[in-house]
């Protein structure tokens, strides 16, 4: 069936996840379609927030959080969104300045080698600045719904530390975190690479954990879309989907990687050198389609509501299946995996935290899903997944090595 529209201009950030869109327009997968893309750079998230919600862009490169966000109307005008297609998997990192690594490396000299004792020895620099009457410590996350704030206070909260009191969370817009961190505005930051590995590379902070220690193989970005737009147009979002799914599978193939990273470091693009490009796609364990990588799965959407309601975002009443089932379109997903015979799950949950290694799910592989404190999520006990979360004190899992 003919695209509806063949004329359309989808919103992006300067992220190494934005490449599928990259990818699609660059190796004619849009054209394949019938599509002409305009592809448009965006200062932050607020603004594709914005001019998605008011149809200036037909579509967008968007946190995962955030289409939910937005359907619900926090933070702006409620439109409802659809997310038919994840874009990545994994991406982000957490960079400190260089005095807060000296302060870590004085305490503790492992604490830069791991993700438990770097948050065991954070949370005894945040007790005795709090002793001495210092002011807390800054750490910068790009939107307040986004998985950077989610596993962000994650990692702290694993270590008894609670994001609301013992830190000053702040925003900004990736391109501006190293910029920031250099101005020593910042003492921290969650970010999606190649921003950390830039920070790195110009000697402002030192890259303390990757996001895949806190949670292994987290969403992060979708295509996103208004729900009324793609209802009025399916044929064209279909030629999108199947357009990305080409794109995905290209990007997957090691031997386009040195041709990845000189496509992204176009102006029109991230701007920037391909040594930090390289760098964030060597080791910020970005996943554009193994592990069923672009599959919308309903279950993970209920967990990101499960942190918007662990931190005071959001209440409890919402029905959270009702919203991942309108927002997480993943019959418009099969759909355009059976046209391009592209096989996909037939079910659209999955437990979380449970598995350290690949694992099988009908016929399809699936990567290790572990948390950071080794808990464990059932979609269908989100609730009790959130009374049970503690920020008092250490997480059990990580008792021991408090102790050690």
């Amino acid at each position: 069936m003919q695209p509806e529209t063949r004329d359309l201009t989808l919103g992006f950030i300067p992220l190494i996840d934005a490449a599928p869109l990259a990818v699609a327009r660059e190796q004619g997968f849009f054209e394949t379609e019938g599509l002409n893309v305009r592809l448009s750079r965006e200062a932050s998230w607020a603004n594709i927030r914005d001019k998605l919600c008011v149809g200036s862009l037909h579509g967008a490169h968007m946190l995962a959080p955030m289409s939910l966000a937005i359907s619900l109307g926090l933070n702006g005008i409620r439109t409802p969104l659809v997310s038919s297609f994840s874009l990545s998997l994994n991406g982000n990192a957490i960079t400190i300045s260089n005095s807060l690594r000296e302060q870590l490396k004085n305490l503790n000299p492992e604490a830069l080698a791991s993700a438990h004792q770097s948050v065991i020895s954070l949370k005894q620099i945040i007790d005795s600045r709090r002793r001495e009457g210092q002011a807390p410590l800054t750490f910068a996350m790009v939107y307040p719904y986004s998985c950077h704030n989610y596993l962000l206070r994650y990692w702290l909260a694993a270590g008894g530390i609670n994001p609301d009191e013992d830190v000053n969370l702040v925003v900004i817009p990736p391109p501006q975190m190293v910029s920031q961190l250099a101005a020593g505005r910042i003492d921290g930051l969650c970010v999606g690479e190649p921003w950390n590995q830039v920070a790195a590379a110009r000697g402002y902070g030192t890259i303390l954990l990757k996001g895949y220690q806190i949670w292994q193989n987290a969403p992060e970005k979708v295509l996103a879309l208004r729900a009324d737009w793609a209802q009025e147009h399916p044929h064209t979002h279909q030629a999108l989907l199947r357009a990305l799914l080409a794109a995905s599978r290209w990007l997957a193939d090691d031997r386009h990687r040195d041709e990845t990273v000189a496509m992204l470091s176009q102006p029109q693009y991230l701007d920037l050198p391909p040594e930090p490009i390289a760098a964030g796609l060597k080791t910020g364990g970005h996943v554009f389609y193994r592990y069923c990588a672009n599959f919308p799965w309903r279950s993970q959407a209920i967990w990101l509501l499960s942190q918007m309601i662990r931190w005071g975002q959001i209440g409890q009443t919402l029905d959270p299946e009702a919203l991942a089932a309108s927002v997480y379109r993943s019959d418009w997903y099969r759909e355009a995996c059976a046209a391009a015979d592209i096989p996909c799950p037939s079910v659209d949950h999955k437990p979380e935290g449970v598995h350290v290694s690949e694992w099988q799910l009908e016929s399809l592989t699936l990567g290790p899903d572990r948390f950071l404190d080794g808990r464990e999520f059932d979609p269908a006990k989100m609730l009790d997944y959130v009374a049970d979360a503690d920020i008092a004190s250490i997480h059990p899992a990580l008792e021991n090595t408090r102790q050690q």
